[in-house]
């Protein structure tokens, strides 16, 4: 099993927002996931984001990928930095 950090749209007609969850790789984008640990608003000025900085690194050392997108909040958040650091530390 594949587990993906990803994702999760909500929100109505043109006017984004997302879920950023931990899923299974099979699920549909808006389907079943294992977890919550952020959120994404891309149409507030500025965009604004919030994740559980804990639970990304715990699920990050467990193997999950993060997507494109979200390997990019993450690295402006600099939660990739410190993933990238602890790995080094052991």
């Amino acid at each position: 099993m594949a587990v993906k950090i990803r994702l999760k749209r909500i929100g109505a007609k043109k006017r984004p927002f997302y879920r950023v969850v931990v899923a299974d790789s099979r699920s549909p984008r808006d389907g079943r996931f294992i977890e919550e640990i952020g959120t994404y608003n891309p149409v507030a000025d500025p965009a604004t984001v919030n994740i559980d900085e804990a639970k990304a690194l715990d699920w990050l050392t467990k193997g999950a990928q993060p997507s494109d997108t979200v390997r990019n909040l993450f690295s402006n958040e600099g939660i990739m930095e410190k993933f990238h650091l602890s790995k080094h530390q052991k």
